[in-house]
């Protein structure tokens, strides 16, 4: 008896169709280009909670509408985290200063060379600002004259930077 593959959903079909420009959708919206997979793949679980995919009638514009939506959540969301952050108080800056504690068998090769690409993902001034304030130990003050930014805007940028660097590191292991 030959064997029958079904016929794929639409959804199916349209992420099939369309991952690769999804995630090239989210590069280009959001600040840490590897979420752009994770995001891409967010929208297609989210199409499939539709009941009636019949009622679509329009699907790819509607995938992009879905996709928009999602980007602009990411956004709110990644302010939220980051203004989440007082950087002001003592405590949490050590604490975000702080390198994590890593427990496994990667030795600091392989964690310095995650760190690198994580602090690629950053925006150029967060990145700077991180490699002012600890590669060259700059103080913020002398980071904020380098970018020309204010000693405040400089503490925010290390804060987010070292927010999203924990995150990520995280992540990776």
């Amino acid at each position: 008896m030959p064997v029958v593959h079904p016929k794929p959903s639409l959804v199916e079909r349209l992420f099939t169709e369309h991952r690769g420009a999804l995630q090239a959708f989210f590069r280009r919206r959001i600040r840490a280009k590897a979420d752009a997979s994770d995001l891409a793949q967010e929208v297609y679980l989210r199409m499939l909670r539709i009941s009636d995919h019949e009622a679509i009638r329009n699907p790819v514009p509607y995938l992009y509408t879905v996709a928009n939506n999602l980007a602009k959540e990411h956004a709110v969301l990644e302010r939220r985290q980051a203004s989440g952050v007082d950087i002001d108080e003592l405590e949490t800056h050590e604490q975000l200063e702080s390198l994590p504690a890593f427990d496994g068998d990667l030795d600091q090769l392989q964690r310095a060379e995650r760190l690198r690409v994580v602090l690629k993902q950053l925006r150029p001034k967060c990145q700077a600002a991180v490699t002012l304030r600890f590669t060259e130990g700059l103080s913020y003050r002398e980071v904020a004259i380098r970018l020309g930014v204010s000693p405040q805007m400089a503490k925010k940028y290390v804060a987010q930077a070292l927010v999203h660097c924990r995150r990520r590191m995280a992540r990776l292991g």
